[in-house]
């Protein structure tokens, strides 16, 4: 019995419209269809977990989670509703459950994705939810980031070194596993890296989801210290992907959960600067919803949370994502001298050290593509700078190798977007099909919101034949941002990425 309301369930429960004696009898009913037939709860039980903070048993706390999720669109955790089996009387979480402790990782990672495959099936998950701002990620995982954590320690300790933690959820019938299986794990992360740069993430990202599930099982085991850092690299790269592959379909909150996520699986396994990775991750989905203040909050925890392991590429990729977020708010000073610095990082890299899977794309394609990006995003406040987008573009589709088409696409738009803006609208409808050739061939909802951005530009140029013919194409080839499948609907304007 706690002594405080829990405010987190409090909450959600006032988003639920239903009444206390309601909840009750939900519960009952989906524990009795989860296979809980004798389970009795009330209306006075039901005030007690709110207005005392009272926890109750299993399974309550996991049919509350899928109750809530229905209900409100959403994936909601056992942390959201402000349980946790582990909890000390009286120790509140901050940051509405994006922070939880390191021993939790690997049930927190298996109850999300069990609920995303579950909900998300259905197409009830992320209509409704809000993104975390990135002040309130960085005040929550500070000092978690910075510190060092010892393997040993975070994970659940038994007589048994192989045994599995018993508090971990509905996992399939998981084993423990030796380096051969993690090999194969480790191939099967590539080969879904390698379709999302391709043909985007929504194809596959149900995929991803259920291996990352998978994996989660896995590590509710204690295997080898050297093993275990290995399984928790691959938790990393598929949580990314899941909220990469998010991100491109349009899955916000699930996506930031997911890079969240991400971040604690890389610092468990003592890989700070992929847990840096992640994070720049949701700061660049910030910059494309239009967040840039929280990106640059996320950033500086990136930045710092990576430590001095982290390779010259690796902190010249996180000053793009920086600068990016300063072109969005117009500050062409800072973008320009933070572009410098990661120009000089790169050129710094001397490649005697190869670098880890997941940077391997960040290339000097990729170098160039996030200096046309910023450059086009600083043009929407100083036009000058398209000049520079446009060279950055060019020499990005210059350097791109195949299986990078979505890339690809993003450089074609940044490169027409920059065209229009500099009033060179017969060469800006030559890239702006070069995209369009292949764009219908991904599942990326960001390559349409790019498509849309510079649908925008093309305004001004109405009067122009080609022009008239180029927005035609694009009013035929768009896909309604909502609504059924294979309806369309006219562009408007959107927010960007890559």
């Amino acid at each position: 019995m706690g002594n405080e309301a829990n405010t987190r369930l409090a909450d959600l429960f006032g988003l639920t419209g239903w009444s206390k004696g309601e909840l009750a009898r939900l519960v009952n009913r989906q524990a009795a269809a989860m296979g809980h037939p004798q389970l009795a709860t009330d209306t006075s039980r039901v005030r007690r977990w709110i207005a005392t903070g009272e926890s109750p048993r299993e399974p309550v706390p996991k049919v509350l989670a899928a109750l809530f999720t229905e209900r409100l669109g959403r994936v909601v955790t056992i942390e959201d509703l402000g349980f946790d089996r582990r909890r000390q009387t009286g120790r509140r979480q901050p940051a509405e459950g994006l922070y939880w402790s390191a021993g939790r990782t690997a049930a927190v990672l298996t109850e999300f994705t069990g609920m995303d495959l579950m909900f998300n099936r259905r197409g009830l998950v992320g209509a409704s939810a809000a993104l975390a701002s990135g002040s309130v990620l960085s005040k929550a995982m500070y000092d978690w980031l910075h510190t060092d954590p010892a393997l040993a320690a975070d994970a659940p300790v038994f007589d048994d070194p192989l045994r599995a933690d018993p508090a971990a959820y509905d996992r399939y019938e998981a084993a423990p596993i030796g380096s051969q299986e993690i090999e194969s794990l480790e191939h099967s992360v590539e080969v879904f890296r390698a379709w999302d740069a391709s043909r985007g993430g929504g194809l596959q990202r149900k995929a991803v989801v259920g291996q990352l599930n998978e994996v989660g099982g896995m590590l509710s085991f204690r295997h080898p210290p050297h093993l275990q850092r290995r399984l928790w690299g691959v938790a990393a790269n598929l949580a990314v992907l899941a909220g990469w592959m998010s991100h491109d379909v349009g899955l916000e909150p699930t996506a930031q959960k997911y890079f969240v996520i991400a971040a604690h699986a890389a610092r468990e396994g003592g890989d700070r600067p992929r847990a840096g990775e992640a994070l720049s991750r949701a700061a660049r989905q910030m910059v494309h919803l239009g967040r840039p203040d929280d990106a640059l909050d996320l950033m500086k925890l990136a930045k710092s949370g990576s430590g001095d392991t982290a390779l010259p590429r690796t902190r010249a990729m996180l000053q793009t994502v920086e600068a990016w977020a300063q072109a969005s708010m117009g500050r062409g000073q800072a973008m320009r001298r933070t572009l410098g610095e990661a120009e000089e990082l790169f050129a710094s890299d001397r490649g005697d050290v190869p670098p880890p899977s997941w940077m391997q794309n960040f290339d000097e394609a990729d170098l160039h593509g996030m200096h046309a990006l910023a450059y086009r995003t600083l043009a929407d406040h100083d036009p000058a700078a398209a000049a520079q987008a446009q060279i950055h573009a060019k020499q990005a589709i210059k350097l791109r190798t195949g299986g990078h088409d979505r890339s690809m696409i993003f450089d074609y738009l940044s490169l027409a977007s920059a065209c229009f803006i500099a009033d060179d609208p017969e060469q800006a409808d030559r890239y702006a099909r070069m995209a369009l050739l292949t764009i219908g061939q991904t599942s990326s909802h960001r390559t349409w919101d790019r498509l849309r951005e510079m649908y925008r530009l093309t305004g001004r140029f109405a009067d122009c034949g080609k022009v008239q013919d180029l927005r035609r194409e694009i009013e035929a080839a768009m896909p309604r941002a909502t609504g059924g499948r294979g309806t369309k609907a006219k562009p408007s304007g959107g927010g960007v990425s890559v």
